[in-house]
C-alpha cells in the first residue's frame, strides 16, 4: 500500500501545481513540523524511525486521505535522538569548534517507512513555510546534512531523492552494500562498515567454524536481499555452500511464515544465517516454538545480535548460544548520562514527550474515556527504576555513530568557515562545497578515536564477534569472543577466543553443520551429481597417489621413486629390490656356487692325485683339467649376478659368464673330438690323431674361445651393460637390474653357446656307441642333453620372469648346465678312481677295444 499512496500524493501535489504560478514558492499539502528541534545558526537535520510500524488510511478515492498512523513506539529512536543532540550541545559549548556559531536540529520522524522517509528529507530541504514574496522556490537547502536514516531501504529512497541537492545524508546503522554506489547515491555516507565487510566477515567466520553446508533467511527489502548475496558470493568463494536462502518480511502472512518453517524443518543444514532485524526475529521466534524448529545454531548481523529486547523476547532460548558480529563498543564520555536524562526532551518536543513518557514507565495519563488498566503516570517516575529498552546501553557503538556524524558535520563546518579564535561568518556554505569537503574530513574525537571516510564514504571496517550467553542468575550477556579487522593482512583479520564461546544449549561442543563429512587424507572428494559442491563422496586415492589433506580435491601422483602409503597419505621411498646376498634365495644360491667351486676343485685335485692312471689318461688329462678350471670359474661367475648391480658387476657378470662358457663348452667339444679321432685312430692305417693332436686341440679351445671375446668386446664397445632402476615392472617398488645395452650383443654371446654345445651335442651323439671302456662319448651326450634342455627352457623363463626372479632365472640356468657337465662327465671317473680303482687299469680300459 505505501507506494499507492506515494502515488497519491504525488499525482495531488501535480494537480495542485497546476493551480499555481510556478515562479513563486508555496507549500504545497499539509505543513510536517519534527518531532524534536532547536533553533541554530546552522541547523542539521535529523530522520529517525521514533514508530517502527504504520497504518495506512481507507482510501476511498472520493474524499483527500488521512495522512498515515504511526504505531509501535520505538525506544531506540530517542537514544539516537539523544545521542545527535548531546554532539549539538557539546559542539555549541565548546569554545575550541566553531567558536561563535551554533548549531541547531530539526528531527523528523520516517515510521520506518520509504514513502514518509522521502517526505521528512524533502521537509529538511525545502522547509514549510509558504513564501510572502514573490521569491523563486531556487534557494539554499534548509539544513546543512542530514542524520539518518536508521534502515538501508529507507535511506535508499532518501538519498536517492535528495541527491541531486548535494544534501548530505549521513546514516549511523543503514549498512547496505549498495548504498556504496556514488553514482547513485553521491551524497550518502555514512559512520557504521557497509554490509560488503561484514557479509565477508560473516562467511569467514561460518568457514573458521567449519560450517560448510547452512541455511539462510533474509529481509525481504535490499538490506536482507544485498546482504545476503554479498554473503553468498563470498561464501562460494570460501567453499560454503547455503543449502536455502528464504526471504521474510514481517507483513507476511501466516501461510508464507509456516511455508518457511517448513523449508527449514525439512533441511539437513544445522546453521542458519540471519540477514534479518529485531522485529521480523520476534515474528519468527514465535513460529518457530510452535513448529518446534529449535537446536539450531544462529549466525547473526549487527542488527539483531545485540539486541537485548530480542534476547529478552526469546523466552524459549531458540537464540541461545548465537554468534554474529556488531559495531566494536566505544565510549563517548558523558553521553550514557545524557541519554538517560530525559527531562530535557520535553522542551524539544512536547507534542511527542507524553507518548514516549507512557511507553518508558509502562503508564498512561489518564482521559475521562480511558479504560486502560495501565498504572497513571505521575510525572515523576524516575529512568534508574526500570529496565527496558531504552536504558539498554549495548548499543553505544550505534549511539556513537551518531555522535561521530555530527561532529563530522561540526569539524567540516569549521574548516570552510575559517573559524579560529571565532567565526567570521554565520553563512551556510554552499552544498556541494560543504559535501566535497566532509568526504575528506579527519579528526579524532575526544576520546581518541579517529574519524574518516573513505572514497565510498564509509569508515573502515572493524567488528567484535559477540556470543549469546546466560549468566548463572539464567540473565542474557553479550559475551565477545574475537574480532574481525579489515585493514590487517588477510590471515589475520579474523580472531576468535574459542576456549570463551558457548554453543546452543550451554554445549562447549562446535556444532557440526555439513551436507558430507570431511573426506580424510588419503582420499579425495568426488562431487554428486546435480548437488552443490558441499555434498560429495569420498574416493580413496589411487595406487601411487596421495593427499595428505583434509577435503583434498585432487590426488596427488608420487614422484617415480615414490609410491604411496597404505593409508594413501603420503609418499614413501619405493622398496628396492635386487637380488642380494643377505636373503634366502641369493644365500641358496651363493651356496649352490660355492659348492660347486668346491666340488670342481676336488675333482681336480683328485684327477691331479690320479693323473698317471689310465682313467686320467685315457680321458685326455690336459682338457679335464682345462676343462675343470672352466667349470670353477663357470660356478664362480654366478656369484657377479648376486648382490647390488653396478657398473663393473654388469660389464663381468655378462662377458664373464659367455667366455667361461664358451670355454668350457670348447673343452667338451676338444674331448668328443679326440674320442671320436682316437677311435679313427685305433684304424689300421689310420693318421687322423696327427691332425688333431695335443697342439691342435689347445688352438681350437683358444680360437672357439677368442671368437666370444671378439663378440664380447663388440658388444662392449657398441653398448656394454649398465645397472638400471627399472620402474615399470612393479609400480610400489624399484627393481635394481643390468640393462643388457645391446640386446643383439648378448643373444649373440647366448647364442655362439648354443651352437657350440648344439655342435659338440652331435658329435657326440655320433660318437656314443664307441667302447664304454674307451671313450666318454655317451656322459657327454648326456651331458650336452642337459645342458640344451636347461638354456632352451632358460629363454622363455629369462623373459617372463619379473625382477629379481630374471637374474636367478639366469644363475639357476648357469648352475644347472655347470652342474650338469660336472656330474655327467666327471663322476663317472671318480667314482672308477676312488671306488672302483681295479677297473682303473690299461686292461680294463683296452679290454673291449675291438679287434679288426
Amino acid at each position: 500500500m505505501e507506494p499507492v499512496f506515494s502515488l497519491l500524493h504525488v499525482l495531488m501535489a501535480i494537480v495542485n501545481f497546476s493551480r499555481t504560478n510556478a515562479t513563486f514558492c508555496s507549500l504545497l499539502g499539509e505543513p510536517i513540523y519534527p518531532q524534536l528541534s532547536k533553533d541554530g545558526d546552522i541547523i542539521v537535520g535529523g530522520i529517525l524511525p521514533f514508530h517502527s510500524r504504520w497504518e495506512v488510511p481507507d482510501l476511498s478515492y472520493l474524499v483527500k486521505p488521512l495522512s498515515m498512523m504511526c504505531t509501535n513506539l520505538d525506544l531506540r529512536a530517542f537514544q539516537f535522538s539523544q545521542s545527535l543532540i548531546y554532539a549539538i550541545e557539546e559542539i555549541n559549548n565548546s569554545s575550541s569548534l566553531l567558536p561563535g556559531v551554533s548549531l541547531g536540529y530539526k528531527i523528523y520522524d520516517t515510521c520506518s517507512s520509504s514513502a514518509i522517509g522521502v517526505r521528512m528529507a524533502m521537509t529538511l530541504v525545502n522547509g514549510n513555510e509558504n513564501s510572502d514574496l514573490d521569491e523563486s522556490c531556487t534557494k539554499p537547502a534548509q539544513v546543512q546534512a542530514i542524520i539518518g536514516e536508521t534502515y538501508s531501504s529507507v535511506s535508499m529512497a532518501i538519498a536517492n531523492s535528495i541527491g541531486s541537492f548535494n544534501v548530505p545524508v549521513i546514516s549511523h546503522y543503514a549498512t547496505c552494500e549498495c548504498l556504496s554506489d556514488k553514482k547513485k547515491y553521491p551524497s550518502f555516507l555514512r559512520t557504521i562498515p557497509s554490509d560488503y565487510y561484514q557479509s565477508r566477515a560473516l562467511a569467514e567466520m561460518v568457514k573458521h567454524f567449519n560450517w560448510t553446508w547452512v541455511g539462510a533467511i533474509r529481509r525481504d527489502d535490499d538490506y536482507g536481499n544485498s546482504g545476503m548475496a554479498a554473503f553468498i558470493e563470498a561464501a562460494e568463494q570460501l567453499g560454503i555452500c547455503v543449502e536455502y536462502s528464504l526471504p521474510f518480511f514481517r507483513t507476511y502472512s501466516q501461510d508464507k511464515v509456516l511455508r518457511i518453517v517448513d523449508q527449514i524443518k525439512s533441511s539437513t543444514s544445522r546453521v542458519i544465517v540471519g540477514f534479518v532485524d529485531t522485529w521480523d526475529l520476534e515474528i519468527l521466534l514465535r513460529a518457530f516454538y510452535e513448529q518446534n524448529v529449535t537446536e539450531y545454531q544462529w549466525v547473526g548481523t549487527e542488527a539483531w545480535i545485540l539486541d537485548l529486547e530480542l534476547a529478552t523476547a526469546d523466552r524459549y532460548s531458540i537464540l541461545q548460544g548465537a554468534i554474529g558480529l556488531s559495531i566494536p563498543k566505544t565510549t563517548v564520555t558523558g553521553l550514557k548520562d545524557f541519554i538517560l536524562d530525559i527531562y530535557p526532551l520535553k522542551s524539544t518536543g512536547s507534542a511527542i514527550f507524553n507518548t514516549f513518557w507512557e511507553a518508558l514507565f509502562m503508564c498512561k495519563y489518564k482521559t475521562q474515556n480511558d479504560t486502560d488498566d495501565l498504572p497513571e503516570c505521575t510525572g515523576k517516575e524516575k529512568v534508574l527504576d526500570v529496565e527496558n529498552l531504552f536504558t539498554d546501553m549495548s548499543l553505544m557503538s550505534i549511539f556513537s555513530n551518531v555522535y561521530k556524524g555530527v561532529y563530522a558535520v561540526a569539524h567540516t563546518l569549521h574548516s570552510l568557515l575559517g573559524c579560529t579564535q571565532t567565526c567570521p561568518t554565520k553563512k551556510q556554505p554552499d552544498p556541494l562545497t560543504f559535501l566535497e569537503h566532509l568526504k575528506r574530513v579527519r579528526f579524532k574525537t575526544k576520546d581518541g578515536e579517529e574519524v574518516y571516510f573513505d572514497k565510498n564514504g564509509e569508515p573502515a571496517a572493524k567488528y567484535e564477534i559477540i556470543n549469546w550467553q546466560k549468566n548463572k542468575e539464567y540473565q542474557h550477556e553479550f559475551v565477545t569472543v574475537g574480532f574481525y579487522d579489515s585493514s590487517l593482512p588477510a590471515h589475520n583479520q579474523l580472531r576468535v577466543n574459542m576456549a570463551s564461546i558457548v554453543w546452543e544449549h550451554n554445549s562447549n561442543n562446535v556444532p557440526v553443520s555439513v551436507c558430507s563429512e570431511s573426506c580424510p587424507p588419503g582420499t579425495r572428494k568426488a562431487v554428486q551429481k546435480g548437488k552443490p559442491i558441499c555434498c560429495f563422496d569420498c574416493i580413496p586415492c589411487a595406487d601411487g597417489e596421495i593427499s595428505n589433506t583434509t577435503d583434498s580435491v585432487n590426488c596427488e601422483q608420487c614422484d617415480e621413486e615414490y609410491w604411496s602409503n597404505p593409508r594413501r597419505d603420503e609418499c614413501v621411498k619405493k622398496e628396492i629390490e635386487y637380488l642380494s646376498f643377505e636373503e634366502t634365495m641369493g644365500v641358496l644360491l651363493t651356496a649352490v656356487s660355492i659348492t660347486g667351486a668346491l666340488m670342481t676343485i676336488i675333482i681336480a685335485i683328485i684327477f691331479f692325485r690320479f693323473k698317471n692312471t689310465p682313467v686320467v689318461k685315457a680321458n685326455n688329462s690336459e682338457l679335464s683339467f682345462l676343462l675343470l678350471l672352466s667349470l670353477a670359474l663357470c660356478f664362480l661367475c654366478s656369484l657377479t649376478f648376486i648382490g647390488q648391480p653396478s657398473g663393473w658387476s654388469c660389464v663381468l657378470r655378462h662377458t664373464a659368464f659367455g667366455i667361461t662358457f664358451v670355454l668350457c663348452i670348447s673343452c667338451v667339444l676338444g674331448k668328443t673330438i679326440v674320442v671320436l679321432m682316437a677311435f679313427r685312430a685305433t684304424l689300421p692305417g689310420s693318421k687322423v690323431m696327427k691332425w688333431f693332436g695335443p697342439p691342435q686341440q689347445r688352438l681350437s679351445v683358444l680360437a672357439f674361445t677368442l671368437i666370444q671375446i671378439l663378440i664380447c668386446i663388440i658388444w662392449l664397445k657398441i653398448s656394454p651393460p649398465f645397472p638400471l632402476k627399472n620402474l615399470n615392472s612393479y609400480k610400489e617398488k624399484i627393481i635394481l637390474e643390468c640393462n643388457l645395452g645391446s640386446a643383439i650383443g648378448f643373444w649373440a654371446v647366448l647364442g655362439y653357446i648354443g651352437l657350440l654345445a648344439l655342435l659338440c651335442f652331435v658329435l657326440a651323439f655320433l660318437a656314443r656307441k664307441l667302447p664304454d671302456n674307451f671313450n666318454e662319448a655317451k656322459f657327454i651326450t648326456f651331458s650336452m642333453l642337459i645342458f640344451c634342455a636347461v638354456w632352451i627352457t632358460f629363454i622363455p623363463a629369462y623373459v617372463s620372469s619379473p625382477g629379481k626372479f630374471t637374474v636367478a632365472v639366469e644363475i639357476f640356468a648357469i648352475l644347472a648346465s655347470s652342474l650338469g657337465l660336472l656330474f655327467c662327465i666327471f663322476f663317472p671317473k671318480c667314482y672308477i678312481i676312488i671306488l672302483r680303482p681295479e677297473k682303473n687299469t690299461k686292461k680294463q680300459i683296452m679290454g673291449k677295444l675291438p679287434v679288426k
